[in-house]
């Protein structure tokens, strides 16, 4: 009996010392599958992916193997990443450079965007470790509006420059011309009209910069008054009217009875009066200028029309830019700033409206002015409040 029992206590070790083998075994394999392995991708310290989704550049994180571990939809946009690569070779090297010495290093790129266009687009860039994880950022900044603007102001120092200068050394050549004529009063005469004319040209311009400092940039009117188009359109042709005599120019209007716009009616009054002035200016002796006005939905469109010269195609998308003249000669002949129709634009913006403008070479233009409609339900201005009242 107590050989049984020792038997099968031997049997029992034997069969646990079986088991323990055995699983020490797979435990072993498993580690050794573990060991051949590739290593997990390095994940992004806390809180960096906030930051980089809130960022508004172009963002990329990269891993010690030059993986892309974070991108933003904006750096794949521009072709800056594809897939989980940086496969602009420039910043992959000064992403190297950064990792193995830790230095920030700033640059600027210049890479092709197929997707918006053939042109390249400019890029501010900066590279940076993140901490001692091994990890770079790669922050792109879009320069192509900032340099845009920057060209736009140089070009506007460069005009505005040009257009004071050239009055102001007219004067002063007459003056001295004046001087040296003043034994002779037909030439005193002949010359201080001049002088006159360039005094008025110069006040024309700086008029001009004023209106246009003051409503470029503003933002919409937030409490427009309601204003008659009639009484806009009868002081706008007024204004021009000798002019358009001088040329013998037919100024007709139509439709503007009872239509009402919401907006203010000085500056609605200067960009009529800028339209009309340039229709008279570029239209031949004995033609007609027409202002027409129409409402069209909740919107009214009010178009001056002339029988001038028209202007080219490649032209049209220009020809709202400051100082920007289809034909310097002619405009300055006509005594034009250059500034006539950017004003109109801007007054159209400030009032939530749009200018357009349909022309042809040799058969004339249409400028199309589209502001809100006024509806009947409208409270009416403070003027008109005031005139309501003085009438009861």
């Amino acid at each position: 009996m107590q050989g049984e029992l020792l038997a099968a206590i031997a049997g029992l070790v034997g069969l646990v010392t079986g088991v323990a083998a055995g699983l020490a075994f797979r435990i072993s394999e498993s580690g050794g599958s573990r060991a051949h392995e590739p290593q997990t991708r390095t994940e992004l310290p806390a809180g960096i992916a906030e930051v980089l989704a809130a960022l508004p550049s172009s963002a990329v994180v990269l891993d010690s193997a030059d993986r892309v571990l974070r991108a933003s939809s904006a750096a794949r946009a521009y072709g800056i990443v594809r897939g989980d690569e940086l496969v602009i070779g420039d910043l992959l090297a000064l992403a190297r450079q950064v990792r193995r010495d830790g230095v920030i290093r700033e640059t600027e790129i210049e890479v092709a965007v197929h997707k918006f266009g053939p042109d390249s687009t400019s890029f501010a860039v900066r590279v940076a470790p993140l901490g001692g994880t091994g990890l770079v950022l790669v922050l792109a900044e879009d320069q192509t509006e900032r340099r845009r603007v920057e060209a736009v102001r140089r070009d506007f120092v460069a005009n505005i420059s040009h257009e004071l200068k050239t009055p102001v050394g007219a004067l002063s050549l007459l003056a001295e011309t004046v001087a040296d004529a003043s034994d002779d009063p037909e030439a005193v005469r002949r010359f201080t009209g001049r002088m006159q004319q360039e005094a008025a040209r110069l006040t024309s311009v700086i008029q001009d910069l004023i209106t246009l400092s003051r409503i470029q940039g503003a933002e919409p009117m937030a409490e427009p008054d309601r204003i008659s188009m009639e009484s806009v359109v009868d002081e706008a042709l007024d204004a021009v009217r000798m002019a358009a005599d001088a040329k013998e120019i037919e100024l007709v209007s139509s439709g503007t009875e009872d239509t009402t716009v919401l907006g203010d009616e000085g500056l609605l009054v200067t960009a009529m009066r800028n339209l009309v002035a340039n229709a008279v200016a570029y239209s031949p002796e004995r033609t007609r200028v027409s202002v027409t006005a129409e409402a069209v939905d909740d919107m009214v469109e009010i178009s001056v029309a002339d029988q001038g010269i028209g202007i080219p195609a490649q032209d049209l998308e220009r020809i709202f830019e400051r100082f920007y003249r289809v034909d310097a000669a002619r405009s300055r002949a006509t005594g034009g700033t250059g500034l006539g129709l950017a004003i109109v634009k801007h007054i159209m913006t400030h009032h939530r409206g749009e200018v357009t403008v349909w022309s042809k070479e040799g058969s004339g233009s249409t400028f199309t002015l589209r502001l809100p409609r006024a509806q009947t339900r409208e409270p009416l201005s403070p003027g008109e409040n005031t005139n309501q009242e003085a009438a009861q």
